[in-house]
């Protein structure tokens, strides 16, 4: 176990801290940004709209809120988009929010290229129509190249089955207990090669992470808004982003100031 006093190593304070600045703040801002897009259906409610309208502004809401993360230097957005629970939902409306990828993808596909960001898809695709495979497919292969940011969607994703789709992955790989580390399970993940989340954001009012990135947002930093999802734009962006700059990220240890309250060794 790792002692509660142990300081921040010297040289590994900015890692602690974030290490990217913004060009637009100057504040620090994180790598890694992930964000449950909560509030679609209650937007529309709200409007006296079904539940359909407020999916579709949530969907159109994407690209500038991924344009504006971006701007502000972050190098990893992952959106949570379809869980695997939302299986369960009524099919007319899982129905439509296949759909919507779809037209997320058709619509904002050669914005995203153009930008240079790299598309990856997180979940169980094939349970998508084959159609819509060969869409994401193409796409990702498109972006592949792309340095600028990598853009995760979430599809038909759950925590506890990334957990358990690397377990298998691991026993598969016939390794030994003793072989096994965090790093191990890290890397059989369905995000292996990005960092884990430093902001983990949830808009509309909730205030749970509803078995998203579970292994991966351990030492995230919880941003909770009421703001619905299609109604998270740039200031909202940026609000959230100021937060997580004010923050002091310690992960189980105390930065050098803190020590200072123990006296001189």
């Amino acid at each position: 176990m790792k002692s509660e006093t142990a300081s921040v190593p010297a040289g590994e304070a900015a890692d602690f801290l974030g290490d990217l600045i913004s060009p637009i703040s100057g504040g620090r801002v994180p790598r890694h940004v992930a964000v449950i897009m909560d509030g679609n259906g209650r937007w529309a409610t709200q409007r006296g709209l079904p539940r359909a309208a407020g999916h579709r502004a949530g969907t159109e809401n994407i690209r500038r809120v991924i344009e504006r993360f971006a701007d502000h230097g972050v190098q990893h957005l992952t959106l949570y988009a379809f869980s695997t629970e939302n299986w369960n939902r009524p099919q007319r409306e899982v129905r439509m929010l296949i759909r919507l990828l779809r037209y997320f993808i058709k619509r904002e596909l050669n914005n995203l290229h153009k930008n240079g960001i790299r598309l990856r898809m997180l979940g169980h695709l094939e349970t998508l129509p084959d159609w819509l495979q060969k869409q994401v497919e193409e796409a990702i292969a498109l972006t592949s190249e792309n340095s600028r940011m990598t853009l995760n969607i979430c599809f038909s994703y759950g925590g506890r089955d990334d957990i358990l789709m690397a377990v298998q992955s691991i026993v598969r790989a016939e390794l030994g207990a003793s072989e096994i580390t965090e790093e191990t399970i890290s890397a059989h993940l369905s995000t292996s090669g990005a960092p884990d989340p430093d902001l983990l954001i949830r808009t509309g009012g909730d205030m749970r992470i509803s078995n998203f990135l579970l292994w991966q947002a351990a030492y995230a930093e919880l941003y909770f808004t009421d703001t619905f999802w299609p109604d998270f734009g740039r200031e909202d962006t940026d609000i959230a982003l100021a937060e997580y700059g004010r923050r002091k990220r310690k992960f189980g240890a105390l930065l050098p100031e803190d020590l200072e309250a123990f006296g001189s060794p």
